[in-house]
């Protein structure tokens, strides 16, 4: 395959994924345990914690599709397996869509949260 390099090319597109996920994650994790400490809001906790989650599944989604990219262009260099490696490559796009799935959900939630807790801070 004259092309095999194309699936490793996207990989660093999702690294800068996998790098501002982990960052919101450090910082989500760093929030919940100041509210944890000094909040005893559990509705808001509890919301703090599934969005964590959430950002953990998009990791972990991104992760899934860079190995299976990597391995769609180990498989198109060396076997010259043309169908083998589309169909990762594809299967690789469709997770790493999921991924960004979960951090629109993520976003859409996060601004959510927030105008509830200025609410809550101005009543």
């Amino acid at each position: 395959m004259e092309h095999w390099y194309l699936p490793i090319t996207i990989i660093p597109g999702i690294g800068l994924l996998i790098l501002s996920t982990s960052n919101l994650m450090v910082a989500l994790s760093d929030e919940l345990d100041k509210l944890i400490t000094n909040c005893k809001d559990d509705n808001l906790i509890s919301r703090k914690l599934r969005q964590l989650k959430l950002l953990n599944r998009a990791m972990i989604y991104f992760y899934i599709a860079v190995f299976l990219l990597l391995i769609s262009g180990v498989i198109a260099g060396i076997n010259q397996s043309y169908k083998i490696a589309t169909y990762l490559g594809v299967c690789a796009i469709a997770v790493a869509t999921f991924g960004l799935v979960s951090l629109i959900i993520y976003s859409t939630r996060s601004v959510n949260i927030h105008q509830n807790q200025f609410k809550n801070r101005s009543n």
